[in-house]
């Protein structure tokens, strides 16, 4: 970047740079440090090397509890000071675990403790929560604790690691309190590049298969990522990681996103409007929630493209194939590529299980060959929804989904037509100001990640030139 050509960028991105010297992260500094000295020196993309995971916590550790309404006659019990005195008194019976297994109801989970079906209806009956109670999940704990002449005192149900009731026997019977626990945010960064598809990419890259999924649907309205990735394409990705005690705990949303395909960079920031509406909007401010999906499914592989000359293969005879088979295992879930309303569904030797859906006055798209149906006639449907499964029913020499789109009642390649429909939806001119300066540092962060990936491939390909 030139100073002199471009003195506005120039200084947006000293300050930017700034901005991660001064992070909180030791690694976002050590990547500011670097950037700045690279752009100084007119080279930012000198910048090498990058951390996996800054560890910036954007909030803390809270431990949040419910407190029990005391009544004159029913006094509220001192959980805090109970629990106190279980923990320093060594005489007092520890608590002991029952791990719910599959298939487990709570009368068995307590007989298996020792105690009966009189005790399960005690503590269910009389706190607030005990209804809660029954409502178990394989893989949940349920802890017990006895006096010393063995009579129940306690109960204590892990939801979750965000989620404990602790049930305590008191004069009036059995007492509930909830504890609920705010994870600690910390935000993360990761990139990958295609070498066949995305979710390979993603899954060398580090990051869950519902993290795939969820940037997937983010692009789903611009990328068929079925079809349109190719070799050497990347991504980048901000993204939260959510922390219990130090451990991570699961991944969170994402901040912001970036994918090349074949040159083209498309990129996607997280916003909350005004009214508390969070959505995911390009750099113009431009929703990337499209009227329709690329691809209406969890694509694995495509079969046949969009082919008006294409002859059949069970009826061996020339027909037109007015739309894009997607090839994919049978169970697949399929999406309602926009929003709708269920025109037809059933079954015809030829089209198997299909369902057609009317998308406003001049648009309608067909899915065939499905295992199941999973919406009727009549039924209004929201984009992703699904509405059947792949299969192979019908005309069909394997699992796949036939996927029609038309316009007005003709036909059209569905690979092409959606570039020709009308732009989303475009933030409001006063969200504007608001947004841009929202996304400023994942943008940023988003250029220096491509930077990264671009050196790095750069790199690889010098590589093995060298060894040629």
């Amino acid at each position: 970047m030139s100073a002199a050509k471009h003195p506005q960028g120039y200084v947006i991105a000293c300050s930017n740079l700034i901005s991660l010297f001064l992070s909180h992260s030791p690694r976002w500094r050590a990547v500011g440090a670097l950037a700045l000295t690279a752009l100084v020196a007119g080279a930012i993309t000198t910048i090498l090397v990058l951390p996996t995971h800054p560890e910036q916590a954007v909030a803390n550790l809270t431990d949040t509890t419910r407190t029990l309404e005391p009544t004159a006659t029913n006094p509220a019990p001192d959980f805090d000071a109970y629990l106190e005195s279980l923990t320093n008194n060594p005489q007092t019976p520890r608590w002991l675990d029952q791990t719910v297994e599959s298939g487990d109801t709570l009368s068995l989970i307590f007989n298996r403790a020792g105690y009966n079906d009189q005790d399960v209806y005690d503590v269910i009956s009389a706190s607030q929560d005990g209804k809660s109670l029954e409502r178990i999940f394989p893989g949940q704990t349920i802890a017990f604790q006895t006096d010393k002449t063995g009579q129940l005192v306690g109960v204590r149900h892990t939801r979750s690691q965000l989620e404990t009731v602790t049930y305590l026997r008191t004069d009036q019977g059995f007492e509930s309190q909830l504890d609920t626990r705010s994870p600690e945010l910390r935000e993360a960064w990761t990139t990958g590049v295609i070498s066949s598809s995305l979710f390979l990419a993603g899954q060398q890259a580090g990051l869950a298969h519902s993290m795939i999924l969820d940037m997937a649907n983010i692009f789903g309205g611009v990328v068929d990522f079925a079809l349109d990735p190719r070799r050497g394409d990347t991504l980048q990705l901000v993204y939260e990681e959510l922390y219990i005690d130090g451990e991570k705990f699961k991944d969170g949303g994402i901040i912001a996103a970036s994918f090349t395909n074949k040159g083209e960079t498309f990129n996607a920031f997280r916003y909350t409007d005004s009214n508390g509406d969070t959505n995911y909007y390009n750099e113009d401010g431009f929703s990337m929630r499209k009227s329709f999906l690329m691809a209406p499914l969890d694509f694995t592989r495509i079969s046949s493209n969009f082919n008006m000359n294409r002859m059949h293969p069970i009826y061996k005879v020339t027909r037109p194939h007015r739309g894009t088979d997607y090839a994919a295992p049978t169970g697949t879930p399929v999406y309602a590529a926009g929003d709708g309303r269920v025109v037809k569904a059933g079954y015809t030797g030829t089209n198997g299980n299909f369902v057609y859906i009317q998308h406003g006055d001049q648009y309608t798209t067909k899915y065939l060959h499905l295992q199941k149906r999973m919406v009727n006639v009549g039924q209004h449907v929201s984009q992703s929804q699904v509405i059947g499964t792949v299969g192979s029913t019908g005309a069909a020499t394997g699992p796949h989904l036939h996927y029609e789109f038309l316009v007005n009642g003709v036909h059209h390649n569905p690979r092409t037509i959606l570039k020709d429909l009308p732009k989303a939806m475009q933030l409001p001119k006063k969200e504007m100001a608001n947004f841009r300066q929202t996304i400023n540092r994942p943008n940023f962060q988003l250029a220096v990640l491509r930077s990264s990936n671009q050196l790095a491939m750069n790199d690889t390909a010098d590589s093995k030139a060298d060894s040629h």
